[in-house]
């Protein structure tokens, strides 16, 4: 690894941090506005519009500048967003704002590891990336929950000689705002790149033309295909289950918002766990082999649902977390190697995103509107984890039958 790669780790860390502190926070200013419960999956769902609106133009975007740079803008971004929801505009609006620029950073955040790394240590780049990433939104969790605490707010609001009358998110999300500009000036201390693959032609229809062309490449591709699949569904798992935690703690272990946002951490600490054993144990060429973790994955959703003591729940939790990290990190490195290769880094992670992000969308929004036909959080966990081990069983003999044949 090179010094370029720990300043984007660094400035990946905070951009995180900040990202997953806000969700709860913004959770937070929802419940204290009054919002009705099923507004809070919405916030996931407003969240992702823009990676999928800006998904043709944001990949050519990063491979048309050096990736630093493109990283300074989606960070300074997200600084607006968030300022503005500081300053009164609505939480959903708002937080879609932030969207647009985490759209706009993340073909830069995976596509820059493939130019400043060999592809013999991008599993291993991968895990890094993950591990911290995931320590961010153990962190993002605790900082979230303690900030959104009105006992805290009350007294960082008067160490700071300002009215207790602002709400407590308030004080959480001045604080996000803070660590966004903190992000956005370590990216300008990443050295300048080679411009890669940049496209011929800016116009609109080129683009979304070269925009299709790729997502057909990336589909037919054999190896591109299971990797873009299981990335994809494990995104909208994960954006999906965050919120069903907090849920199923409120009901489960009577936990409050601050507490059971904080319960969130111990899935992503799994995940730390999961990478950095995927990064040790599995190379690129096996990494498709990892797919049956996937399946079991399936099933701990479900287990979760008779869990009513802390300790066991921990434990499930962060065996999830194992599992989503060791069977991800393999694949989606594979997704970015077989990427680079067939169409450039940038293209490829805005593919991605655009898949994975329709994903999200589609499963955050079926959780709203369950949540609003008021299903019980059991009955809901139930099908989730049914859906995910269906569907990475389905992906796992799919796979199989194209190597065969």
């Amino acid at each position: 690894m090179n010094r370029t790669f720990y300043t984007v780790l660094v400035a990946q860390f905070f951009s995180a941090l900040a990202d997953n502190a806000l969700l709860f926070a913004a959770i937070g200013l929802l419940m204290f506005y009054g919002s009705p419960d099923w507004h809070h999956p919405l916030l996931a769902s407003v969240f992702v519009v823009a990676y999928i609106v800006l998904a043709p133009f944001v990949g050519p975007f990063a491979d048309a500048l050096p990736k630093g740079r493109v990283l300074f803008i989606g960070n300074a971004i997200k600084f607006v967003g968030c300022a503005t929801m500081l300053l009164g505009l609505p939480p959903l609006l708002a937080y879609s704002i932030v969207g647009i620029g985490a759209a706009t950073y993340s073909p830069a955040k995976y596509g820059i590891l493939t130019e400043i790394l060999p592809p013999e240590k991008l599993v291993a780049a991968n895990g890094w990336m993950e591990g911290f990433t995931v320590a961010a939104i153990v962190l993002g969790a605790i900082i979230g929950g303690v900030l959104i605490n009105p006992d805290v707010a009350t007294s960082g609001l008067g160490s700071l000689k300002l009215s207790a009358d602002i709400a407590p998110p308030m004080f959480a999300i001045g604080i996000i705002t803070a660590l966004y500009l903190l992000a956005a000036i370590v990216n300008l201390f990443i050295p300048r790149l080679p411009i890669d693959h940049r496209l011929p032609s800016k116009k609109p229809g080129f683009i979304l033309h070269d925009f299709w062309h790729s997502f057909l490449l990336l589909w037919k591709d054999p190896l591109g295909q299971v990797s873009l699949a299981v990335t994809t569904l494990f995104w909208g798992v994960g954006a999906t289950l965050r919120l069903m935690v907090i849920a199923w703690a409120a009901y489960n272990l009577a936990f409050g918002l601050d507490l059971a946002t904080q319960i969130t951490g111990l899935v992503a600490f799994g995940i730390a766990i999961g990478s950095a054993l995927a990064g040790w144990l599995v190379p690129l060429k096996k990494s498709v082999s990892v797919l049956p973790a996937g399946i079991a994955l399936g099933f701990l959703p479900i287990i979760l649902t008779g869990v009513h003591d802390f300790w066991l729940a921990a434990l499930v939790l962060t065996l999830l977390g194992v599992l989503a990290g060791y069977f991800v990190v393999p694949l989606n490195a594979l997704l970015q190697h077989r990427g680079h290769l067939l169409m450039g880094a940038g293209h490829s992670i805005a593919q991605q995103n655009f898949n994975e992000n329709i994903s999200i969308l589609l499963m955050t929004g079926a959780y709203a509107l369950m949540m609003r036909a008021e299903w019980h959080i059991h009955t809901i966990m139930i099908l989730f984890g049914l859906f995910i081990s269906t569907l990475m069983t389905l992906i796992w003999k799919r796979h199989r039958h194209d190597v065969v044949h």
